[in-house]
């Protein structure tokens, strides 16, 4: 039997990035509205706070062109699982989150049902090119930016759209002090956290060459400490084995502690680089994915940087490695200069804060849950 739509809500989150933002979302929603049923894709964080799972979050992790290719058709089949869901269901509204491959589509199958779609966290259309504009301004309803930028962006394309502020400025508002921070975690004046990012993917491709640069710059600082920030979705044994005998210590769990206390972070490029924006701390940016995937992004992506904490400031205020810039010898090399070069280090401090002050004042899950209710009546 149909659930009363006044009750229930949808949302797709496949991106390990947007749990934490669903979770502070699906809790606002609750908190105001009571009992609602909410039902759609989502990880550890959104399931605990009420989602009713679709799928198995660790099955929609993937990144690149070529590698969603092997899952073919389980996103084909749970695209049109989630379609059945939502017609069978009739929710009050559908909420995206990120994830433009899956969950432009999805739109797509159910626009027709007349249910008010809503976006929050955008597609990185600007970045990509402005050939999904025509589609988003057809499909949603009401799309909730998180950077100031976004706002003027879509509202020049005439798409409806509020900026509601980044979710990270809730989420580390406890956080303890850099000083506080490096007490608790054992850390040394000079520590350099290593953040190979949150998809097994990512950490097969990116770690290696982040150990291969800790020891390079071990030869080089005699009081320096690294410190790998860890995820509990990526299995332990892959951290050891391509730590080797490295002898440096992975924290789960703990990466905003990580981001605080370090005198430099050396980071996937992604949500992290913003989050470490967040802490003022200095930081390179690295990144590395399979070789047929760059080639196809290299000729779409309309930018010339791809750090999110540089396209926020809009201009290149901290180093990129890229696909084969990403070495070793490189990452070692550009972080020694930032260390030893006392100038450039608090140049970057200073244009990391213009960045921070960007993001909002706070409350943005409220401030997003606002919007929503306003728009389609949750309660």
């Amino acid at each position: 039997m149909p659930m009363n739509s006044r009750t229930s809500i949808f949302i797709s989150a496949g991106d390990p990035s947007a749990d934490y933002y669903g979770q502070s979302l699906i809790e606002e929603v609750t908190r105001a509205c009571g009992r609602v049923t909410v039902f759609g894709l989502g990880g550890k964080k959104m399931q605990e706070a009420g989602l009713k799972p679709l799928a198995d979050y660790k099955e929609l992790a993937v990144l690149g062109f070529w590698e969603v290719l092997p899952k073919f058709f389980f996103f084909r089949n749970l695209l049109t699982k989630a379609a059945k869901e939502i017609e069978l269901l009739s929710p009050k509204a559908i909420i995206l989150m990120d994830y433009p491959g899956f969950n432009l589509r999805l739109a797509e199958k159910v626009k027709h049902l007349g249910i008010p779609i809503i976006y929050y966290i955008s597609p990185q259309v600007w970045a990509w090119g402005k050939g999904r504009i025509a589609k988003i301004k057809r499909l949603v309803d009401l799309m909730l930016v998180i950077f100031p930028f976004e706002e003027q962006f879509y509202k020049e394309h005439g798409v409806n759209a509020v900026f509601s502020g980044h979710p990270i400025v809730d989420r580390y508002a406890e956080t303890p002090d850099k000083t506080a921070c490096r007490e608790n975690l054992g850390m040394k004046n000079r520590t350099i956290g290593l953040l190979p990012g949150s998809r097994i993917q990512e950490v097969k491709r990116m770690l290696p060459s982040l150990i291969g640069a800790a020891k390079l710059m071990r030869y080089e600082i005699d009081d320096v400490q690294f410190i790998i920030a860890g995820v509990d979705n990526v299995p332990e044994h892959l951290y050891k084995n391509i730590i080797g005998d490295a002898d440096i210590p992975v924290v789960v769990g703990r990466t905003p502690e990580i981001m605080n206390g370090s005198e430099l972070v050396i980071v996937s490029s992604g949500t992290a680089t913003i989050e470490t924006a967040f802490f003022k701390t200095p930081m390179v940016v690295i990144y590395k994915t399979g070789a047929l995937t760059y080639q196809i992004a290299k000729r779409l992506v309309k930018l010339d940087t791809i750090g999110m904490v540089n396209i926020v400031a809009g201009r290149k205020i901290v180093p990129e490695l890229i696909q084969d810039k990403a070495t070793a010898e490189s990452i070692s090399d550009t972080a020694l200069e930032i260390i030893q070069d006392k100038a450039r280090y608090a140049q970057m401090i200073i244009d990391i804060v213009t960045v921070k002050e960007k993001l909002g004042a706070g409350s943005s899950a409220l401030r997003a849950f606002k919007e929503i209710n306003k728009a389609v009546g949750l309660c």
